[in-house]
């Protein structure tokens, strides 16, 4: 099988197209084909040295997929092969490869609604948004939601699962990308380039992407019992937001994601009933793995990259 891995650590070039053994499902793991498989800005983390979680080079990039089981190994009784699933992995085994091979629990069924372009956009920034508004947040009908880079990849997903559950949502985000945004449902949009959003008041959730100042200032635009939830990760100082959150009596949450089998079926089961489905701008072959990273890179994408076979 082919697979996208990288020898040292540095920008999109390290990234080479190699030839490696098909792995062989041991106790309580799956294979699946990959037919899908999306790029987020985590990758790029991992591929530079910026996030070093996963240990050093050799890697194999690529944190969600959807596809096709291939095999399954001893023990495994919720899936079969001929199966259409979708999920999560990490480096140094990712996803970006023509087979992967993950735990049992690491899978859902694929949303019936969505073809495997669109499934394999979703574990990673689907499943933070659904995450951090469902399970965290549990937005209600009638709140007001402000979500930062609401057109990148969290972003999009974090309008249309707040708009599912009836919120008033505000995204901030250029102004060449309001169309786009208002095609998702977002209520109140604001170019950040020319307007203060920190002048919004009553605000009960706040999703950040960006984090840095961007943590203290969207303090201020909470009302009594707000939570702030900042999903960017690890390499950030976010000691003056968590401070200035507890003094002014209201909730900072620094999110990771922790994918479950019962959250990867809840957000499926969304999809499916809501009709939330991931804005993919653009399919690449799995072997321009470089190129998509450059154009994630760039800060000029809306919604997601996925890579196919």
């Amino acid at each position: 099988m082919r697979v996208i891995k990288q020898y040292s650590l540095g920008g999109p070039e390290v990234l080479e197209v190699v030839e490696a053994q098909r792995p062989a499902p041991e106790g309580g793991q799956v294979l699946v084909r990959v037919h899908a498989t999306g790029i987020n800005p985590a990758d790029g983390k991992v591929r530079s040295g910026y996030v070093r979680f996963f240990g050093e080079p050799p890697l194999v990039l690529g944190h969600e997929f959807s596809g096709v089981v291939d095999e399954v190994g001893a023990g495994v009784t919720g899936f079969r092969p001929g199966d259409e699933v979708f999920g999560w992995t990490t480096p140094p085994d990712g996803s970006h490869a023509d087979y992967v091979l993950v735990p049992e629990t690491s899978i859902a069924a694929k949303p019936t609604t969505l073809d495997h372009v669109h499934a394999g956009a979703l574990g990673i920034a689907g499943l933070t948004a659904y995450q951090t508004l469902v399970n965290i947040a549990r937005v209600r009908p009638g709140q007001r939601v402000l979500v930062h880079a609401a057109a990148g990849g969290v972003g999009h997903f974090a309008v249309k699962i707040a708009k599912a559950r009836g919120a008033y949502v505000i995204g901030t985000a250029r102004a060449a990308k309001h169309p786009f945004l208002r095609e998702l449902g977002a209520d109140e949009l604001i170019d950040y380039t020319t307007a203060d959003f920190t002048a919004l008041r009553d605000v009960d959730v706040v999703i950040d992407t960006i984090s840095n100042d961007y943590g203290p200032r969207s303090l201020r635009t909470l009302g009594r019992g707000g939570i702030l939830i900042d999903v960017v990760g690890v390499g950030v100082d976010r000691t003056a937001v968590r401070e200035q959150a507890e003094a002014g009596g209201v909730r900072f949450v620094e999110y990771f994601l922790a994918p479950s089998p019962a959250d990867l079926a809840g957000f499926a089961d969304l999809i499916d009933r809501a009709g939330v489905r991931p804005s993919v701008e653009e399919t690449l072959p799995l072997a321009e793995a470089a190129k998509a990273h450059e154009l994630i890179e760039s800060g000029r994408v809306r919604g997601k990259i996925v890579l196919v076979p």
